[in-house]
């Protein structure tokens, strides 16, 4: 059986099995699996497609072209290469292929001055590197970075050749900076329409005992008070039935204005969760709102648009075939193929085999650039390095996703909050082929290029 002939809609009881088998090898170890590495690593050197030259991308451009789709991971949050690569994608993906816009694993409401910038509208920074450095919420680096200035910059020449209903936009699509959107939705309508201002002001009033702390709001609910969660949805719903009374707003800024709406419904959902459960609602929460925009986004260009997302590996390779799966816990790619349709969505994976990286060493430390170490030996990255190439990238077919030639493996995941010394635990149990429809891999990676003052 193959992963085309596999539905796995109809055939979940068949999938759990394949999954718990593979995954059962997995943790088995290395000895178990050492034999199979050595013609995994052989079959992988007859199918890397090296990353050399102006041409090395044609293949993956030509499998990616006519998708509605295409999430871009990484590894890591903080690796020049990646970012490279992504860009080099992407601008390719725009430029020949005509695709829309980019949703990038950032906040909504300050990444929207970039989408601004990029498309030359009313109230545009001066240069994308002016944005990036407002940028407050941790960890900023993650886009404060020269990487993503040389991107926005192109893309801000490429927009600037084009009418303005054919620009391409960049957005953030993640839950996170709820304090910034709710003022965004009050500072918006008290200069359009005082009504709404008046009602949605009213309806926010309950998360002022909390003073823009979320964890304080989700602390207080849990221990009785009352949610907030019927108001916030309240004005989403106002906002979208008072279209017509908020027709002074041009049709970006009535979307910059609903979706801030959503990013405070959602948010109060996230934090609730984060604090009442310990499984995996919190983090289904978090990806429901990512996909969410990632489909606002192709609404609102219309017909036959076509999008690109920037998250991590964790995002964007479809979790059902790994560990993941068993923790109950969902992620773009997984809800896109399944949204859409696999033949409408290309997932492309980022690993490395060791390293430098930026990261934290806790939530909200400062960033430091850190050594990541050589992979564990029962991981894909493992196998890769043994390719003699430096810099490759593989595409799956439906010879590797026959069920004889499946096998899990682990796959590198280092986030924002990284201990090298533990770095043999950062690795997901992961069914390669049947994860990504297409995987980069680089013997050695650099950091990201902060941006300076």
């Amino acid at each position: 059986m193959s992963y085309q002939l596999l539905d796995k809609h109809t055939n979940n009881g068949y999938l759990d099995s394949l999954m718990n088998q593979l995954l059962m090898n997995y943790f088995l170890g290395f000895i178990l699996l050492f034999g199979t590495m050595l013609s995994s690593a052989q079959n992988m050197k007859q199918k890397a497609i090296p990353l050399e030259g102006d041409t090395s991308l044609d293949r993956l451009i030509s499998a990616a072209a006519d998708k509605e789709l295409v999430l871009l991971g990484e590894a890591s949050h903080g690796t020049h290469e990646y970012y490279l690569w992504r860009d080099k994608i992407s601008r390719r993906l725009i430029s020949e292929q005509d695709f829309n816009f980019i949703a990038v694993e950032g906040d909504f409401a300050s990444l929207y001055h970039l989408n601004l910038y990029v498309k030359n509208l009313d109230g545009a920074a001066n240069s994308a590197k002016e944005v990036l450095l407002k940028l407050h919420r941790w960890p900023t680096w993650m886009w404060a970075n020269e990487e993503v200035v040389a991107l926005a910059e192109w893309l801000r020449n490429h927009n600037d050749k084009l009418p303005q209903h054919k620009k391409v936009g960049f957005y953030g699509m993640d839950v996170y900076d709820e304090w910034n959107s709710k003022k965004v939705v009050l500072d918006l309508l008290k200069t359009t329409d005082q009504t709404a201002y008046a009602y949605v002001k009213d309806q926010y009033k309950c998360f002022d005992p909390h003073k823009g702390d979320s964890w304080s709001y989700a602390h207080a609910v849990n221990a009785g008070k009352d949610a907030c969660t019927t108001a916030t949805r309240n004005v989403v719903e106002y906002i979208r039935s008072n279209r017509s009374k908020l027709s002074g707003l041009s049709d970006d800024t009535y979307f910059y204005l609903l979706q801030n709406t959503i990013v405070v419904q959602n948010a109060e959902e996230f934090y609730r969760e984060s604090v009442a459960s310990t499984g995996p609602s919190s983090w289904n929460s978090r990806v429901h709102h990512m996909h969410g925009t990632v489909n606002d986004l192709l609404n609102l260009y219309g017909e036959n648009s076509k999008g690109i997302v920037w998250a991590h590996n964790t995002h964007i390779g479809d979790a059902e075939y790994t560990s993941m799966r068993n923790a109950g816990q969902k992620n773009i790619g997984q809800l896109t193929r399944e949204g859409l349709g696999d033949a409408n969505v290309f997932l492309i994976g980022f690993t490395t085999y060791e390293g430098k990286v930026m990261a934290g060493s806790r939530w909200g430390a400062p960033m430091k650039e850190m050594t990541i170490p050589p992979a564990i030996p029962n991981s894909i990255e493992y196998i890769l390095n043994q390719v003699d190439q430096d810099r490759f990238y593989l595409i799956f077919d439906e010879e590797d996703r026959k069920e004889k030639n499946l096998k899990a493996l682990g796959n590198r995941a280092v986030g924002v909050v990284y201990n090298p010394r533990g770095d043999s635990r950062q690795f997901v149990p992961t069914i390669i082929p049947l994860r990504y429809d297409a995987l980069f891999f680089f013997k050695k990676t650099s950091a990201l290029r902060v941006l300076k003052k």
